[in-house]
């Protein structure tokens, strides 16, 4: 193992297994029908206090300190951040630009929709979403690397739980019946779960994460610069 995967693994650790803990925590309370506000069965972005994306700023920030204290920060804060504002940028531009190309992303949920045409939407979803996830690690590469094996750890999990929530009907956020006849239950999952877990919500880790990151770089300099 390389001396920077291994740093980028201790460092990731921590925060991997906390981010499990809260999956699973809303798992189970979903199951057992606790406090809606809490956990939110009807989907994963819909306010639930008890969520793994409200961990990416702390965490963001938890690394960009940590490796600028290291002398791992980026070289310029001003690159860094308007390359993470030009990673912000790219997928509501999929959104702009998709249907002017005749690709309608919102029919992906559609029924009757073609499985030819749910292909390709999500084949320029994923391109998009690769220029993305590029231009986000390049903003401060130490932290976007982080971030990108720290998205992994926490999104595999979620991705996998997910298949088994859809095969199982569980009644979660976590699953879903496919919504064309077309389409089996793994392609669904494939639609809904693998892609937008690997892609969409890594790059929103690493764009927000970065954004944070880049705010506690910032104050780490300046804290070393008033000690020295």
């Amino acid at each position: 193992m390389s001396q920077d995967a291994s740093r980028i693994g201790k460092l990731i650790l921590v925060p991997a297994v906390i981010t499990l803990a809260v999956t699973l925590l809303r798992l189970v309370g979903e199951l057992q029908g606790w406090s809606p506000t809490l956990f939110n069965r009807e989907c994963g972005f819909c306010g639930a206090l008890v969520g793994i994306w409200l961990l990416v700023p702390v965490f963001g920030a938890w690394f960009g300190w940590k490796l600028t204290r290291a002398g791992s920060g980026p070289g310029s804060l001003g690159r860094a951040f308007g390359l993470t504002l030009a990673s912000m940028a790219v997928l509501p531009l999929f959104s702009f630009l998709a249907p002017k190309a005749g690709i309608l992303p919102e029919r992906l949920w559609r029924p009757n929709v073609p499985l030819t045409e749910s292909f390709t939407i999500l084949s320029v979803f994923v391109a998009f979403a690769i220029v993305g996830l590029a231009i986000g690690i390049m903003a401060w590469p130490a932290l976007g690397r982080t971030l990108l094996a720290y998205g992994l750890a926490a999104r595999i999990p979620v991705a996998l739980l997910m298949l088994v929530a859809m095969l199982g009907n569980w009644g979660t956020h976590y699953d879903a019946r496919p919504s064309s006849p077309q389409m089996s239950p793994l392609g669904w999952w494939v639609g809904i779960g693998l892609v937008p877990q690997l892609f969409f919500w890594i790059w929103i880790t690493i764009v927000f994460g970065a954004l944070f990151g880049i705010v506690a770089a910032a104050i780490a300099r300046r804290r070393g610069t008033a000690a020295g």
